[in-house]
């Protein structure tokens, strides 16, 4: 038995995508423009595909899972489960207009013409607002379309806004925040749920490794109890006796999050030589 996964055979996810699974352990040989092939090492088969495609063929059953765009689900309402979000390909489904344009709300796109790839997610976001518009479907090169007058505002992934900017567009509405996610069938066979848990028990000791950091520090005993305060770690620091008296070593784990505000903490409250070591795996 073998757990069937695809993967975007090219685009801004294929190369995330097979980073996380080598990070898991998996090793992949995909070759040059091979569409299946074996993990050595893992009981998975990987299909390369169409980020477009990989929807259908989950809700199929042709691939057990998949990593595919939350946008990509979203807009082909097929029937699959999101089972994980994976921290990759982060990006923005946004209304833009031109910069002319007077923009207070989205009541302002009442009776607009507005030019997407992503007709259903934007029906779905008109209608919660109560908003009328014509959405025209159109593929590639969106942002152009208020400037050659088909449409009076767009809504589009955005990374950076620089293309919104060159094109005299203007960002105005979040429709959706969107990054990769692990998607599966909805009918998988228990043999193929044991194998996605394990898989997903490695994916998710990947995440944590990089949202945490190793911190090692000294600290002088007069104020350990006030540094100790300061580092939560996974369950408590650890205390080691240094040898040179009156000082002690303390090991935890920070949060990326949270790290350059407790690090700064540590530094007042008396702790020296702080290293930080990166994680490569972490199980809680």
């Amino acid at each position: 038995m073998k757990l069937k996964i695809a993967i975007q055979k090219s685009g801004r996810l294929h190369d995330d995508s097979i980073k996380l699974l080598k990070e898991c352990g998996i090793d992949i040989n995909n070759g040059v423009n091979k569409l299946k092939t074996e993990a050595s090492n893992f009981p998975l088969e990987v299909f390369f595909l169409r980020d477009d495609d990989i929807p259908q063929y989950i809700e199929d059953g042709v691939a057990d899972i998949g990593i595919v765009g939350e946008n990509v689900v979203l807009e082909k309402k097929k029937q699959v489960n999101i089972v994980e979000k994976l921290g990759f390909g982060k990006c923005r489904l946004s209304m833009a207009v031109p910069k002319s344009f007077e923009y207070n709300g989205v009541q302002d796109l009442q009776n607009t013409r507005i030019a997407t790839s992503y007709p259903v997610i934007v029906d779905e976001f008109l209608k919660r607002h109560n908003v009328t518009a014509e959405i025209h479907e159109i593929s590639g090169s969106v942002e152009i379309a208020p400037g050659i007058g088909l449409a009076d505002a767009i809504c589009d992934l955005v990374s950076s806004g620089s293309t919104l900017f060159m094109n005299g567009l203007k960002e105005v509405e979040t429709v959706l925040k969107s990054e990769a996610v692990l998607a599966a069938y909805h009918h998988l066979q228990p043999e193929q749920s044991k194998l996605l848990d394990k898989l997903l028990f490695r994916i998710q000791a990947v995440k944590k490794a990089k949202n945490n950091k190793y911190v090692l520090l000294n600290a002088p005993n007069d104020k350990l109890q006030e540094i100790i305060s300061l580092l939560p770690g996974m369950k408590s620091p650890t205390v080691l006796p240094l040898a040179e008296a009156g000082w002690s070593s303390v090991h935890s784990v920070l949060n990326e999050n949270d790290f350059w505000d407790i690090i700064e903490s540590l530094k007042a409250a008396g702790a020296q030589g702080i290293l930080v070591v990166p994680i490569e795996k972490m199980v809680i």
